[in-house]
């Protein structure tokens, strides 16, 4: 059982400061998100444009996605890229509660007022080195930004810390991929962001990383 610390004190500083946690600054620390990408079939590529097509529907008609996100967006993806089968597997940890302030700017009324969002990070674990971070809201757009810290956590108990550990972090339409490493020290580094709302469908470059990222972990 991972021991995750409380949400609200999970920040980059504290990692920092309790774990000797830095970011790599070296652009060859993280390849695998850029570098020998395995290629994706037509057929997938077909595939994955019914996934983003199946979420953006989704979004115009709930705007509480929550469970969708996994439904729609993550179980395809995870299919697509192998993860149901030998010699991965799959297990979940404890959900994390997160809340963000927003400013709310009324027409009628010009005093601000601020409303709490409320939502939580649900976790899968794949094969010890590969941790899924998907963030449940009200709102889709929920940054990726409160699921970092908390992804950094679970992959500090990697219970193989002579390798690297992996952890891609989501809402349902952005994407973040990240690596941890022990070399010297503790060290960490973050791909670019993925979205859906690009005209290109960046779920082919998500499912080519996540193809990568299998085979350096099979």
């Amino acid at each position: 059982m991972i021991q995750v610390i409380q949400a609200q004190n999970v920040t980059l500083a504290y990692l920092k400061e309790k774990f000797a946690l830095y970011k790599s600054e070296d652009e060859q620390f993280f390849t695998e998100w850029f570098d020998y990408i395995p290629k994706i079939s037509e057929l997938e590529k077909q595939s994955l444009d019914r996934v983003k097509n199946n979420y953006l529907n989704v979004l115009e008609n709930a705007p509480l996605l929550e469970e969708a996100v996994k439904l729609v967006v993550l179980s395809p993806l995870l299919d697509l890229a192998g993860f149901y089968r030998h010699p991965f597997y799959i297990t979940t940890e404890q959900s994390v509660e997160i809340s963000e302030e927003v400013i709310i700017h009324n027409e009628v009324n010009t005093e601000e007022t601020k409303e709490i969002i409320k939502g939580k990070i649900d976790v899968l674990v794949l094969q010890d080195q590969l941790w899924l971070l998907i963030i449940e809201s009200k709102r889709s757009s929920f940054s990726l930004a409160k699921a970092i810290p908390q992804a950094l956590t679970y992959m500090l108990a990697n219970p193989h810390p002579e390798n690297p550990a992996y952890s891609l972090v989501m809402n349902g339409e952005d994407f973040q991929f990240m690596k941890l490493r022990k070399q010297d020290k503790l060290m960490y580094a973050l791909s670019d962001k993925f979205t859906l709302y690009r005209r290109e469908n960046e779920l082919y470059k998500i499912l080519n990383i996540l193809k990568n990222i299998g085979q350096v972990l099979n």
